[in-house]
């Protein structure tokens, strides 16, 4: 792979810079970048021939608005060269993803999907809920759509197989039966209510319906039960019958399950008044394990293959696709991007458009539940819309805001400070936008909520004019909410003046009359404080921005103030790892008996050096 970048040309832009590139490419494939004058990435694409493809954008007419627009707007180009055309097609969304360029097709989705992971780096595996890299010793089932959905299929797994969730440490520690074994969701093998061989079969047997072979496991269970009945085993028969029980109810409430389908993903797309909806539904075993709605961000007429491609290309980067993913649409490039998937996941993946039978089924309902979803949400966008035209209205406000910022703090007598800021926009919360904030400041007495603030927004701000000064990208707010009165908008005012960030618009909402709810004033530097109707929306909109904002903020201080308590001062010395840590406390019992330890008790403890020792007591008794 080849990097070339073309020196900028300011003096040429649009369709002639365009020209000018194409004397020095090749057909070779690869990834072609355009940027604007700022040096922004417009769009990322990818071409089998760099040539043949970029010509396209040398024409002066033929191309829609959108392309029209950006070819105006490109400035400088820039080239990556590959071997493939599928290489081309994963480094193309490599870099979508990473620049987030403004005329591509965005998935707006960074979250990972969560598994079910039968642990087995301990004789009695554990089952468990899993996210992330796949580094344990295992075996993983997903993805899931969902936490819920992964909790209530490990609720049926707990019920039917008996098998431990605690984790190791716990096992370890147990010298009696906890209370799953009492409820009939864990077999307690911990105590050994029973024996290694017998609870392997039962995660055997978990494993094969994680496969969706239940009813195999169904039949095993009613010769067994049958037998151990013909044995007068009527202890283990009643056993085995409240798994058959368990197992019967667990069938009869899952979602659709497909009898010919046992590993697919069902992709259905549905595209209204310039907004598009993704719904994806995971079947693995021959279950339903879920779906989720996506909402890629789109930059006017592209067509319903283009966005499928743009989505598959971007939702299977990091993922593993299953063997079949079943569209509601066709691509552009369906060969290339089989061949792309097929390599990500090391054997062979197929796409398909059914158009009949039971397949279509599961994508018509798919593609059912992508309109319905794309329906709410612009009900919500629209009503969303309404409040921000009112709150411009009722604030006096240049425009309509279309990122707002609301500010608390809170703490506890000045101790675990912190603030919070949340975001919201014409979509509703943007959260992840969202921001923490630890107070660092040593000067601000315990307490200051204007020291506090000043901290806050003085951070914030300091860095968007580091990383943004001439306000290009949609990181600066239209609109800042301070919780608080007249005395908080004086000092935040003084705050941002001294940053030179005096145009943007802050009210500060406060409490009012008796500190309820309907009364709230409302207050502008250098203005007398006002109020809003008690039934207006834009005022109960004003409420849930800033109760938000405070529960964010007490969530973030409870978490501070949490793992304070169970911080532990050995936690501080450099050196001392987990191993370490379990040994001495395992040893002295506490802590506060390790800091009171003389250098011969310490080097008795496994794993304890003489210059580890001395660390300890110097770390201790410093000063």
């Amino acid at each position: 792979m080849t990097d070339s970048t073309p020196e900028t040309r300011p003096a040429k832009t649009g369709h002639a810079l365009i020209q000018d590139h194409l004397k020095t490419l090749d057909g070779s494939p690869g990834v072609y970048r355009m940027l604007d004058q700022q040096g922004a990435v417009l769009y990322v694409g990818k071409a089998r021939n760099l040539r043949a493809r970029v010509s396209n954008y040398a024409r002066g007419s033929g191309h829609s608005a959108r392309i029209a627009r950006m070819i105006r707007e490109t400035c400088s180009m820039m080239f990556l060269t590959t071997r493939t055309e599928t290489e081309a097609l994963l480094l193309e969304q490599n870099l979508i993803k990473q620049l987030k360029p403004r005329y591509n097709v965005l998935l707006r989705d960074d979250k990972s999907f969560p598994n079910i992971l039968v642990a087995k780096s301990h004789p009695f595996a554990q089952i468990k809920k899993h996210r992330g890299a796949k580094a344990e010793k295992g075996d993983y089932y997903g993805p899931f759509a969902s936490a819920g959905a992964v909790n209530r299929t490990l609720n049926q797994l707990q019920r039917v197989f008996l098998l431990r969730s605690c984790t190791d440490a716990t096992f370890s520690s147990r010298t009696r039966p906890c209370l799953l074994y009492q409820i009939k969701r864990c077999s307690a093998p911990c105590v050994g209510r029973i024996g290694l061989e017998e609870y392997n079969a039962l995660v055997a047997d978990a494993e094969l319906f994680l496969q969706g072979k239940s009813t195999a496991i169904q039949a095993q269970l009613a010769r067994e039960m049958a037998e151990a009945a013909e044995a007068m085993e009527y202890e283990r028969a009643a056993a085995l019958r409240d798994r058959i029980k368990a197992l019967t109810a667990v069938q009869s409430v899952q979602a659709i399950n497909p009898r010919g389908v046992p590993e697919a993903d069902v992709i259905a797309l549905h595209m209204e008044g310039g907004q598009a909806c993704v719904q994806v539904f995971f079947i693995r075993g021959n279950q339903s394990w879920g779906n989720r709605d996506f909402y890629p961000r789109l930059n006017g007429v592209e067509s319903a293959d283009e966005v499928m491609q743009a989505f598959l290309a971007q939702f299977y980067d990091g993922k593993v696709p299953p063997r079949l993913i079943l569209l509601s649409h066709g691509i552009e490039d369906p060969d290339l991007m089989t061949e792309a998937l097929s390599e990500k996941a090391g054997r062979k993946v197929t796409l398909g458009v059914p158009r009949r039978g039971e397949k279509a089924e599961l994508v018509e309902n798919a593609l059912r539940n992508a309109r319905e979803s794309l329906a709410r949400r612009m009900s919500e966008s629209a009503a969303q819309q309404r409040l921000l035209e009112g709150l411009a209205e009722a604030l006096d406000l240049p425009a309509v805001p279309q990122r707002i910022e609301v500010y608390d703090n809170s703490h506890i007598q000045g101790t675990n400070a912190v603030g919070g800021m949340v975001v919201a926009g014409p979509e509703g919360w943007i959260k992840s936008q969202y921001r923490k904030f630890n107070i660092k400041g040593t000067e601000i007495t315990p307490g200051d909520d204007f020291g506090m603030m000043k901290e806050v927004l003085t951070r914030r701000f300091s860095r968007l004019l580091k990383e943004d000064p001439d306000r290009q990208t949609d990181a600066w707010p239209d609109l800042l909410l301070i919780d608080g009165g007249a005395g908080q908008v004086s000092a935040v005012h003084e705050i941002m003046a001294e940053m030179g960030v005096e145009d943007i618009p802050m009210i500060g909402v406060a409490k009012g009359e008796d500190r309820d709810h309907g009364k709230e004033e409302f207050h502008r530097h250098g203005q007398r404080p006002f109020a809003l109707r008690m039934n207006d929306p834009v005022l109960y909109f004003i409420q849930r921005l800033r109760d938000e904002a405070h529960r964010w903020a007490i969530g973030t201080h409870r978490a501070k103030r949490a793992k304070a308590v169970m911080a532990n001062p050995l936690d501080e010395i450099a050196g001392i790892g987990a191993a370490r840590k379990r040994a001495l406390l395992a040893h002295f019992g506490s802590a506060k008996a390790v800091s009171r330890a003389g250098l011969a008790d310490l080097v008795a403890v496994e794993g304890i050096s003489e210059a580890m020792a001395q660390k300890i007591v110097d770390h201790f008794h410093k000063g």
